[in-house]
């Protein structure tokens, strides 16, 4: 029988199997070879066929153990002599999944693609606790930034993000939370409300609330790590414990 390559890039969701779609899970069953990385929840592997291959590829945000070069030849190769590749990513391939490198390798090869969006740990995690994004007379937009640069500076687009009233999303920035924490109070921003979201949705899910004055020591006291998402914004306040912690934070002087 002859080969027919394709390639899909499936979003897993930010961790809990059940945020996944129907689709996706349609694309898993069908696939020949799944190439999968570290944030995907592996429950998810088990709608795959006995006959499938199951590649781990092991990128995590902060701590890439497999390079984008060799995952790009993997999809390629397997998609040239196995047939349809699935390539599982945690979140949305599109969003700082690296999703459009991948079908842009393909494409070289005349390779026919196609992309299941997920739900991504920007939107998925904060709806789940209960933050809105956006709110009227609040928040009138929000913005998704990587927390640092490939070459490992902090992001140019997060300087430029401490001067609106947006709602600040960053991914892949919790090592550099300190440096995040202290530029915000060099522009006046120290009252800020900040929220850190680790292991969101799943259910060693860790959380700390603050403002920017404290956060790193609400961030030590909650033991929240890597991975976690960082949520800057006025709509922070909203999250239902932000009440219960309110008048210890209006304590702290700038």
């Amino acid at each position: 029988m002859q080969i027919k390559p394709f390639i899909t890039l499936v979003g897993a969701g930010p961790g809990d199997p059940d945020l996944i779609t129907l689709k996706g899970i349609k694309a898993i069953r069908d696939a020949d070879v799944i190439l999968y990385d570290a944030l995907v929840n592996e429950e998810l592997l088990s709608y795959a066929k006995p006959s499938c291959t199951l590649i781990y590829v092991g990128k995590r945000a902060e701590r890439i153990s497999t390079s984008q070069d060799y995952i790009n030849k993997l999809l390629v190769d397997y998609a040239l002599t196995h047939g349809h590749v699935v390539r599982l990513k945690g979140g949305d391939p599109f969003v700082f999944g690296r999703g459009g490198e991948e079908i842009d390798y393909a494409r070289q090869f005349d390779i026919p693609t196609a992309v299941i969006p997920g739900i991504s740990s920007s939107v998925g995690l904060t709806g789940l606790q209960q933050i809105p994004l956006t709110y009227r007379g609040i928040s009138e937009s929000f913005w998704v930034i990587t927390g640092s640069t490939s070459d490992g500076r902090l992001s140019d687009d997060l300087k430029s993000a401490v001067y609106t009233s947006a709602t600040v999303i960053v991914l892949m920035g919790y090592a550099k939370l300190a440096q995040i924490v202290d530029f915000y109070q060099q522009h006046g921003k120290g009252q800020l409300p900040i929220a850190l979201i680790q292991n969101g949705s799943l259910p060693n899910e860790r959380v700390a609330l603050g403002r920017i004055d404290n956060i790193l020591a609400e961030a030590e006291r909650n033991l929240v790590g890597v991975p976690a998402i960082i949520v800057l914004g006025e709509v922070v306040a909203k999250h239902q414990a932000f009440e219960n912690i309110k008048k210890e934070l209006q304590s702290i002087t700038v």
